[in-house]
């Protein structure tokens, strides 16, 4: 492992063991996509149908990825979901970089939009 790939691998540790002490489980990649969705969409917790739970795990992508300018904010619709547009063509990897650039921007979420004072 390089060491950015065990620095990414300890802060996710990190994050995952402090939303378990939060909601009693420790998530996985999903799980905290769909907490990142639910977070962004702004409504609240509620039952979310299973086209809903697909729409918050791909407005978590879009969010996280926007942080290394992949995506970009396109409005709000009436409903109060949020849209994106893709504003550079994301790069062909293996799914196991796709999660490790994923985690990358996850931990960068949650220290800018949900933990600032860390």
């Amino acid at each position: 492992m390089i060491p950015d790939e065990i620095f990414i691998k300890q802060e996710w540790e990190e994050l995952l063991e402090r939303l378990k002490v939060h909601f009693g489980k420790k998530p996985d990649l999903n799980g905290v996509l769909f907490l990142i969705g639910i977070q962004e969409l702004g409504q609240g917790v509620r039952n979310f149908s299973k086209e809903e739970k697909q729409d918050l795990m791909h407005i978590a992508v879009c969010k996280v990825l926007s942080y290394a300018g992949f995506y970009e904010l396109e409005g709000i619709d009436k409903d109060g979901w949020p849209h994106w547009k893709p504003t550079a063509k994301l790069p062909f990897l293996n799914l196991k970089l796709q999660e490790e650039l994923l985690k990358q921007h996850i931990i960068e979420y949650f220290r800018k939009e949900v933990f600032p004072e860390t």
